[in-house]
């Protein structure tokens, strides 16, 4: 059983992070924030996703002016991501934004930064302070020998030490790197100093394939150790791919649940019908579904039966023809082309029936 760290709770427009609350799914729009319609277009799809806190950039004092309206249809917590120009946060707080996100260094003048925290402070924004060892301050680095997990703690503890000093506390941590053991690391020195709620993953993690793998084991690791209140699973892909993978270590772990989860079997020498293609098929069909379900898609009878038991449904295929299953039950036995078919049928039949009995998405 997993045991979450006990983290102080951080209020974060009408939800909170941290005090044991729900990990929170966030990603980072990726379209020019000066274009509102584009920008609240694709945060309503990443939202459909299970998007639950947005973060956007703010380059400039035109962005920061667009925050207001972004905001208005956002659906969800909206955090700008600063850098260098302490007059973009404040805009961004005047513009009524959810969160703020600094990294240190970047406004390295304490009369402004304490200008941020007073402004926060009085609207009730937290600040996260994000570390990643990319941009740590040469001071930093040379004073630890290096961009080590150390050296990232160090610069973000400064931060939130200067933040306190300005009686500010609704503070939320990030300690980001490219490798995964110097991230790890660096969160498990952090909360050895602080409750402040964590933001967790692994930066600059790299495309699709090899970027969910890096980021599901990183972030995999952290979660396991009770390690983490929000995640961004950061790809060199449009953020949708983000918010899905974010979904996928959640349920893997067991942590939240939202949306099917298939189980399909490897391919084999005993297959004897198209596993594959009717996975595939199954995933696409159920791509916009948000109610969790657990549904088999086997290729064989040596294993499907078993794993359909666990299933809430499932199919099991042999020879042209499969069984199908319902809570470990054979309903009928039926030809290949029917199978599809008859899964999404009793697929719809279980919803239907949850939703008739009142039952509440996982997400929510």
């Amino acid at each position: 059983m997993i045991v979450r760290r006990d983290a102080r709770r951080i209020a974060l427009g009408t939800r909170y992070i941290g005090g044991n609350g729900p990990v929170m799914v966030q990603s980072m729009a990726n379209t020019d924030t000066r274009n509102v319609k584009e920008t609240a277009e694709q945060i309503a799809r990443l939202r459909d996703l299970g998007c639950e806190a947005i973060r956007v950039a703010v380059p400039d004092m035109e962005a920061a002016h667009a925050l207001g309206k972004i905001k208005a249809t956002a659906g969800m917590p909206l955090i700008a991501d600063i850098h260098f120009d302490y007059r973009l946060a404040l805009e961004a707080l005047k513009q009524g934004v959810d969160k703020l996100r600094l990294n240190p260094g970047n406004i390295s003048d304490a009369g402004k930064v304490k200008e941020i925290a007073c402004e926060a402070k009085a609207r009730g924004v937290p600040i996260r302070v994000g570390a990643n060892a990319g941009s740590l301050s040469p001071d930093i680095v040379e004073r630890y020998g290096g961009a080590v997990s150390e050296a990232i703690v160090e610069s973000a503890w400064e931060q939130v030490r200067l933040l306190e000093e300005n009686g500010f506390e609704d503070i939320v941590i990030s300690l980001k790197a490219f490798d995964i053991e110097k991230t790890v690391d660096a969160y498990a020195r952090m909360a050895e100093r602080t409750d402040y709620p964590f933001h967790i993953g692994i930066t600059e993690a790299g495309r699709v394939w090899a970027g969910t793998i890096r980021s599901s084991i990183g972030i995999g690791i952290l979660l396991y150790k009770g390690l983490g209140d929000t995640l961004r699973v950061s790809l060199t892909a449009e953020p949708e791919e983000e918010v899905k993978t974010a979904w996928e270590i959640l349920k893997s772990l067991g942590i939240r649940q939202r949306g099917p989860i298939i189980i399909s079997c490897p391919t084999c020498g005993r297959c004897e019908v198209d596993v594959i293609g009717m996975a595939q098929e199954v995933e696409n069909r159920l791509s916009g579904v948000a109610e969790p379900i657990k549904i088999a898609v086997m290729g064989c009878v040596v294993n499907g039966p078993g794993e359909a038991r666990d299933a809430d449904v499932g199919i099991a295929g042999g020879r042209g023809r499969g069984m199908l299953f319902r809570h470990g039950k054979m309903l009928k036995v039926l030809p290949e082309r029917l199978l599809i078919p008859a899964l999404m049928a009793e697929i719809d039949d279980i919803l239907l029936n949850r939703e008739a009995g009142g039952t509440k998405n996982a997400h929510e």
